[in-house]
């Protein structure tokens, strides 16, 4: 439009030297000088982010054929790392037959799927592990050949080994057809150990735990394969340090089962973010079975009963912080509460946690003998920024605290203490504003939570009830005034102390906002120190 308005007043015709009519030649205004200058920075602009455009193209097409390249990389790498099964395979047939040529027995080791890889450290930690399962199968389990004729079985007892791959793991059934575990003589022994009270009841699984318990044996003789009491908590140890878990079953007169789960590589492995407090750990992403966020009215529920229900089975709730002996930490209060529904095994428990902060591939550093034999700790990480993260295993905290659950649970209503850190809600449109007033807010030890305007602050009053409310005027959908009679309205709200926070600084304004039931009005720019003091008061006054 500027350009299309040409000056041709006669007076700026004398000025020029030359005799051309006003139709002949253009003078152009300050106006259109500028607006050509605009359209020529524009046009610049453009050509630059067309070349930066490009260039980003070009950057993205490296940074993929980089990444093919390191994954490439890696999975050689992995593979140089994996071996196959069938490497130990002749080792644990020689075992076999030492041990059954020593007591007299005959058997035959039946292996399945030999050809599966896995981390070479693992299978070389394992070795002693299935040895003396197999010894174990031979001695305690396989009976002698009057025995199992008597029983119809044949002379020759069965021992089955099988391997396979599920998801990111390795997955062996060990199993034999012999007797089975003597349940009688385990709960005998476990009563000498002091294990099992004698008046205690103990179902059969109760029962074959009692197996890893360091000391007991339920040989009748001490022999150079038997008796001793050491074996069964040494596989599980070990297992345990590789980050993988143990289960048996049993039978009378068919014989019992261990499976193992083990993770397929100790290098590379798929972990769960999590915050619990200052801290930042990881969970192993196969533990998690389902990741919720629950309503803090909800959540009072949960407190009281101490477990949350899931597809039939029932999560026993426990606070990530208080499992890692801290039991002063306070759970952040929240509008919704992450939980962490986890299984490991047999086991399970749902874990409340702070902030949820994604899933990511990590390599697994090894965390040195000073932490090996803590339970609880898998291995160890390092993020992209340099940190340090330790990867747990939740589900063996629980185990180690054991039967003293429910009393924790009782001493759970902790949350209460939740009120010492007050929840002020902040409702401004502005980002900015909302960024800043929640750093210092965080700072001076209060718990915020934001809105973006009025219709947003009323939906997240219906999760939370904040002490204090900072508010403006000037936002979309509803306004601070609008909000502000609305909160009035409410019995839930209405003594709610209300700090309104405005550029609007007339008396006009402040009258109204006055009339409306506003505590405090505060013009922008605010003095910190005074709002603090005003929320600190405020406070004081609702406790």
């Amino acid at each position: 439009q500027a350009e299309s308005q040409m000056q041709a007043r006669v007076s700026l015709v004398k000025d020029n030297e030359e005799d051309f009519d006003p139709l002949e030649f253009d003078r152009f205004s300050r106006l259109q000088e500028l607006t050509r200058f605009m359209n020529e920075s524009v046009h610049d602009v453009q050509t630059i982010q067309q070349s930066m455009l490009k260039n980003l193209d070009e950057t993205s097409a490296a940074m993929l054929a980089q990444g093919r390249l390191t994954r490439e990389l890696q999975q050689g790498l992995m593979n140089v790392r994996m071996v196959s099964f069938n490497s130990i395979t002749d080792r644990l047939y020689r075992i076999v037959r030492q041990t059954g040529k020593e007591l007299n027995k005959r058997a035959n080791l039946e292996l399945l799927g030999t050809g599966v890889e896995l981390d070479r450290s693992v299978l070389e930690k394992m070795i002693a592990p299935f040895e003396h399962l197999l010894r174990n199968s031979i001695v305690h389990g396989l009976e002698d050949e009057q025995t199992r004729s008597q029983s119809g079985k044949l002379p020759i007892g069965e021992i089955r080994l099988s391997v396979r791959q599920e998801n990111n793991e390795v997955v062996f059934e060990f199993g034999d057809d012999g007797a089975g575990l003597n349940y009688t003589k385990l709960r005998e022994k476990a009563i000498e150990n002091g294990t099992l009270q004698a008046d205690e009841a103990a179902n059969e699984d109760q029962l074959a735990q009692i197996i890893f318990t360091p000391g007991l044996s339920t040989a009748s003789e001490v022999t150079e394969v038997a008796g001793r009491g050491i074996g069964m908590d040494v596989v599980r140890s070990e297992i345990t340090a590789l980050g993988g878990r143990i289960e048996v079953s049993s039978a009378s007169g068919q014989g019992t089962k261990f499976t193992i789960h083990l993770p397929l590589t100790l290098a590379v492995t798929q972990i769960f973010m999590v915050r619990s407090g200052e801290a930042t750990y990881a969970i192993p992403s196969t533990m998690v079975e389902q990741v919720r966020q629950v309503k803090a009215s909800e959540m009072e529920t949960l407190r009281r009963d101490q477990q949350i229900g899931w597809q039939g089975n029932q999560y026993p709730m426990h606070y990530l912080s208080h499992l890692l002996g801290r039991p002063d930490a306070v759970q952040e209060q929240q509008p919704r509460m992450p939980i962490l529904l986890l299984r490991r095994g047999m086991h399970r428990i749902a874990l409340i946690v702070d902030e949820l902060l994604g899933n990511q591939e990590a390599m697994v550093k090894n965390i040195g003998p000073q932490l090996a034999r803590m339970p609880g700790i898998v291995g160890a990480t390092i993020l992209g920024n340099g940190t340090v993260v330790m990867i747990l295993n939740p589900t063996q905290y629980m185990q180690r605290i054991g039967a003293p659950v429910q009393p924790a649970k009782a001493a759970s209503p902790k949350p209460k203490s939740e009120n010492s850190a007050p929840l002020i809600m902040v409702v401004d449109d502005s980002l900015t504003v909302r960024k800043i007033t929640t750093r210092m807010l965080t700072r001076a030890g209060y718990q915020v939570v934001t809105a973006t305007d009025g219709v947003d602050a009323l939906e997240k009053l219906a999760e939370c009830t904040p002490e204090v409310m900072l508010l403006d005027i000037e936002m979309p959908r509803m306004d601070g005034f609008a909000l502000a009679r609305e909160l009035r309205r409410d019995p839930k709200t209405h003594d709610m102390p209300i700090i309104m926070i405005t550029s609007r600084t007339a008396d006009k304004h402040r009258e109204y906002a006055m009339q409306l039931g506003v505590n405090t009005y505060l013009g922008k720019p605010y003095q910190e120190d005074d709002l603090l003091q005003n929320i600190a008061d405020f406070v004081a006054e609702h406790k």
